[in-house]
């Protein structure tokens, strides 16, 4: 990353913390990435573990990783599974990872390309993790209009559509497999505490009663044939 990196990241822990017991939310999430993922797979910014469970529930074949100590720390006690201390655009990333270096067969990352300033370093070293005719599964926030508090406090540097986030995945030489909006419904949650209400983490009563209405807003999703959403899915490959 081309700032500073926090040590403890105190506002995106709590975020996770809250959406953690999101256990509806977590499971539909999971569902989607997991259908596009297969053989050896490697997992970054596994954070506190909220997907990464689902996939070792199922018996999937998956490394962790995360840019922060702390994160690395809970990820071992929680988990029996490999974890690496990764950082994405690290300055010198073929010398520093080259024991996983075309590795796995599918490299996924969920709400994590938005916070590198430089998003297309990032979508090459996630290549470079790669097998040949490998899978990368790409999850970050949609619409720059959306852009609010919420996105300040976790150090989002941008917001993406289809349009822009299949730039970057087309200038890494990857063939676009899928791409498609989630979460529509979530959109107005975010805006209302986001922008109207100034919040700085996602409210846990707000995140229970989303969590409590997942099937609705899976619903919503269906009929929209996931066309808008507060976050955008490519699945490409190499």
């Amino acid at each position: 990353m081309n700032k500073a990196v926090k040590e403890i990241d105190v506002e995106g822990h709590t975020t996770l913390s809250v959406i953690e017991n999101a256990d509806r939310f977590n499971r539909w999430m999971y569902n989607i990435i997991s259908a596009n993922c297969s053989g050896k797979i490697l997992e970054i910014g596994s954070g506190i573990g909220n997907i990464s469970q689902y996939f070792i529930q199922d018996g999937k074949d998956i490394v962790l990783s995360d840019l922060r100590d702390n994160y690395c720390d809970i990820l071992k006690k929680k988990f029996n599974n490999p974890v690496v201390k990764l950082d994405l655009v690290h300055p010198d990333f073929d010398t520093e990872y080259a024991s996983i270096i075309g590795t796995f067969d599918t490299v996924f990352a969920l709400n994590v390309v938005e916070h590198i300033e430089d998003d297309s370093k990032a979508i090459a070293n996630c290549k470079k993790l790669l097998k040949s005719n490998g899978t990368i599964v790409i999850l970050v926030p949609a619409y720059q209009a959306l852009f609010n508090t919420f996105d300040v406090e976790l150090e989002h540097f941008r917001r993406y559509t289809a349009k822009s986030l299949k730039v970057i995945i087309e200038e890494n030489k990857f063939k676009v497999k899928k791409l498609f909006y989630f979460n529509l419904i979530g959109i107005l949650g975010w805006f209302l505490s986001g922008r109207i209400l100034k919040k700085k983490t996602i409210p846990e009563g707000q995140m229970g009663i989303f969590n409590k209405l997942v099937p609705v807003f899976k619903l919503a999703d269906y009929l929209t044939f996931k066309k808008f959403g507060l976050s955008v899915i490519c699945v490409a490959e190499k």
